[in-house]
C-alpha cells in the first residue's frame, strides 16, 4: 500500500480521531443495547446515520453477526453491487478480496432490458461468486431482488448485508431478502422503510470486520453466541 493509498483507507487511524470514534460509540451505546453481538450491528447503523431510532429498523436474521465474522476470519469474498459500497469497506483487520458487481453482465442487460445491477449480480451468480461471499447491497433495489432470486435457485451466500434505499422497489426488495433468508436460513441484515444506502452497508459491513478483529484478539468468543 502507498503512502497516499493509506490516507485514502477509511477509519480513524490517529489518536485523537480514534477517541472521538470511539466516545461516539459509547454514547450510541447508552441507548442501544449492547447484549449481544447483532446488536452491534445496531450500535453501528445509528452511529453511520447519527439517528438512535434507526436500532429500531434493523432486521437481523439467523446470527448474521456471527456468520459475518466467522466468513471474515476465512477471508471469504466481500461482493458489493456497485462502486461506491465497495468504496466505503476497509481496508484494515481482514484479509477478505473485495469486489463490485457493477460491470458484468452488460450483455445480459442489453438483451434483457433489466437494469445493469440485476445482470452484473445474475452474472456473478453464473460465476459461483455469491456462493459463500459476504454479499453486500447498498444502492440498487433491482439488485438485492436479482441476489433473492439466486439463494431461492441454490445459492447460499455466507452473510447477506442489503439496505438499498429509495422509495421504488428498496422496501419490497428487503424484505423478499428477508423472506428468502428466512424460508433458506441464509443469515442477513437488513432494515425496513425507505432509507438505507451504500454508506450504511457498508458501515455494517465493516462491523463484521470489527467483530472479526476482535474474535483474533481473543476479546470475543464466537461459540458463546451460537
Amino acid at each position: 500500500m502507498t503512502e497516499n493509498e493509506a490516507y485514502a483507507d477509511l477509519g480513524a487511524t490517529t489518536q485523537e480521531a480514534m477517541d472521538i470514534a470511539e466516545t461516539s460509540m459509547d454514547i450510541v451505546r447508552t441507548f442501544v443495547p449492547d447484549e449481544t453481538l447483532n446488536d452491534r450491528l445496531r450500535q453501528k447503523a445509528v452511529h453511520a446515520t447519527g439517528d438512535a431510532e434507526f436500532q429500531h429498523l434493523i432486521r437481523c436474521q439467523n446470527d448474521p453477526a456471527v456468520a459475518g465474522a466467522r466468513a471474515v476470519l476465512d477471508e471469504r469474498p466481500i461482493v458489493t453491487d456497485i462502486t461506491m459500497a465497495k468504496a466505503g469497506i476497509t481496508g484494515r483487520g481482514h484479509d477478505c478480496p473485495v469486489q463490485k458487481a457493477i460491470g458484468n453482465g452488460a450483455g445480459l442487460a442489453a438483451e434483457t432490458g433489466m437494469t445493469r445491477t440485476a445482470a452484473s449480480v445474475l452474472e456473478l451468480d453464473k460465476r459461483d461468486v455469491y456462493e459463500g461471499a459476504i454479499a453486500v447491497v447498498g444502492n440498487a433495489p433491482t439488485g438485492a431482488l436479482a441476489l433473492a432470486d439466486c439463494i431461492e435457485n441454490g445459492t447460499r451466500p455466507a452473510v447477506v448485508v442489503a439496505t438499498p434505499v429509495g422509495f421504488v422497489k428498496a422496501a419490497e426488495s428487503r424484505k423478499r431478502i428477508r423472506d428468502v433468508a428466512a424460508e433458506y436460513g441464509v443469515p442477513a441484515v437488513t432494515n425496513v422503510g425507505t432509507r438505507g444506502g451504500s454508506g450504511l452497508a457498508a458501515a455494517l459491513t465493516n462491523e463484521l470486520i470489527h467483530v472479526a478483529s476482535d474474535v483474533r484478539d481473543g476479546d470475543v468468543d464466537l461459540t458463546a453466541h451460537e
